[in-house]
């Protein structure tokens, strides 16, 4: 497959998958909206060999994946890749957007820490976790937004770093009682045992006191980590900011709607509804 047939294939990926992401991509020009596409089909790769392999057969196929990944990130321009239709244009993006090939490494790390039943004991052990799997993508991801090089760079890329771990907070609140459900419990013992809450707890269907305290600690925890991230928006190029803005405020307005829903995260699956992202993108676009 060559490279532009590669972009329109992760393109469709994104289209398809993207949930949240995608709606921000809109307000990139088409070279970066492309790139952003072809990361984020290779991000939706690694979840799925996650997700949908059989329990035997999960560590394998990542392993495999890993294999493939340093075999098209060694392969030279025009050379023989591994045979998946994303790579032609995920080599192009990383190569085009020079993004460090370590990030691509740390995601599968933290899809390969999701494989077998999870508990974190500390918030430390909880950000490492947020590292790997989301703030990597932060990181990753203002390659291609842009930002200036020198004095600001090192200050971007740690609040490209936060801006991930409030995404993450986020999306563990939300996926609170279907994870409980599959042995992964992401709230920090040290924090369930402040609350007095069990794991058990987040398996029910109802949010006791004691489960609504704890959750609105992890909430402000996340929006603590929005707020330090803000000034990230403008270090970045300006034709990327408006793309940026919506990104936050998508996933910031999600966490508003698990907060007002009273967390009622055990019931139900709290979303942002495509007509509030698409007044976010106008909002966003026009400033």
């Amino acid at each position: 497959m060559n490279v532009p047939e590669s972009y329109a294939f992760c393109e469709a990926v994104a289209r398809r998958e993207a949930k949240n992401f995608y709606y921000s991509f809109l307000l990139l020009d088409a070279g970066r909206r492309r790139a952003m596409c072809a990361i984020y089909a290779f991000m939706r790769y690694c979840d799925d060999l996650s997700d949908s392999e059989a329990i035997s057969g999960k560590g394998a196929a990542i392993a495999r994946w890993r294999e493939d990944l340093e075999a098209a990130l060694q392969s030279s321009p025009g050379g023989r890749t591994p045979e998946h239709a994303l790579w032609p244009a995920f080599i192009d993006a990383v190569t085009r957007y020079r993004i460090p090939h370590q990030y691509f490494f740390d995601m599968i790390d933290g899809v390969s820490s999701d494989l077998e039943p999870r508990r974190v004991g500390t918030f430390d052990q909880l950000y490492d976790y947020c590292y790997h799997v989301a703030s990597v993508v932060g990181l990753t991801i203002i390659h291609i937004f842009g930002f200036r090089p020198g004095f600001n760079s090192p200050e971007a890329l740690k609040l490209a770093e936060k801006c991930g771990i409030a995404f993450q907070l986020t999306n563990i609140l939300r996926d609170i009682r279907e994870d409980a459900e599959n042995q992964r419990v992401y709230l920090p013992e040290e924090d369930l045992q402040r609350f007095h809450v069990t794991a058990d707890d987040l398996r029910g269907r109802e949010v006791s006191p004691r489960l609504r305290e704890l959750l609105a600690f992890e909430a402000g925890r996340a929006r603590q980590y929005y707020t330090e991230s803000a000034p990230l928006v403008g270090m970045i190029d300006p034709a990327s900011r408006a793309s940026l803005r919506a990104l936050i405020a998508i996933y910031s307005r999600l966490l508003d709607h698990i907060v007002d829903s009273g967390y009622k995260v055990l019931s139900r699956r709290i979303r942002v509804p495509t007509w509030e992202k698409v007044l976010i993108l106008a909002r966003s676009r026009w400033g």
